[in-house]
């Protein structure tokens, strides 16, 4: 049996994590924080965000992580308490703004059309908001082509956990291992192979290759190159 499915990451893999998520999170802390300069400073700190650069540094909790993540430190500085008004304000906020700064790496929806017109089975697991990723594969025309969405809200754990990829390995009906997951980050690899998928990097976002190859059964540069790759990922079927 060959390989059946593939499941995405979605920021630094199909979308530019710096261009998106940069610009958003500056209008995000701009309004939560009113405009006031120190309190600000203190959330880019918090976030290890460079605020002229708009651009976030390989350690912060916005790259690999998820809204739960963070929300404590930003009640803190916020004076807010850290319950569940403030974690939808923040996912709330967020997607908007991470819509309208939204910024494709390359193509994905040609990507994604090739890739099912050789019927393979297509997902998205981030650890984005479910809502917040599929506005944004609506935008980029991805959800004609997809089965499958996963955010950290969505009921399946997050990543470096395996339960995405082996939610949507049950969806398409085959055994992980006729799985691929393709992510730009450690903890995408590590998710793959805690499931017992493929685990395809890419080289679109902040994580170096001597990084992320010691985790990876192949890297590529971009998604792109997944169409070259089929048959290696076919034959490690």
């Amino acid at each position: 049996m060959s390989l059946a499915g593939i499941l995405f990451d979605k920021d630094g893999t199909l979308v530019d994590f710096d261009a998106t998520w940069g610009g958003a999170t500056h209008a995000v802390m701009q309004a939560m924080t009113n405009g006031r300069p120190e309190t600000y400073a203190r959330l880019a700190e918090a976030m290890h965000y460079l605020p002229t650069e708009r651009r976030f540094l390989p350690t912060s909790p916005m790259i690999a992580g998820s809204t739960a993540d963070y929300v404590g430190t930003w009640a803190a500085i916020l004076e807010r308490v850290s319950d569940a008004a403030l974690f939808d304000e923040i996912d709330h906020r967020f997607g908007i703004e991470g819509l309208a700064n939204l910024l494709p790496l390359g193509d994905p929806a040609m990507v994604f059309a090739a890739l099912r017109a050789r019927g393979l089975c297509l997902g998205i697991a981030t650890n984005d908001a479910e809502a917040s990723a599929r506005s944004q594969c609506d935008r980029l025309g991805l959800t004609p082509h997809l089965s499958f969405t996963a955010g950290y809200d969505s009921g399946y754990g997050v990543k470096p956990e395996p339960g995405m990829v082996l939610a949507f390995a049950r969806l398409v009906g085959v055994p992980p291992r006729h799985i691929a997951l393709v992510g730009d980050s450690i903890h995408d690899l590590d998710a793959a192979r805690a499931a017992g998928a493929v685990a395809v990097a890419v080289l679109t976002g902040p994580a170096a290759r001597s990084a992320l190859e010691p985790h990876a059964d192949h890297v590529i540069d971009g998604v792109a190159d997944l169409i070259g790759l089929l048959p290696a990922l076919d034959a490690a079927c």
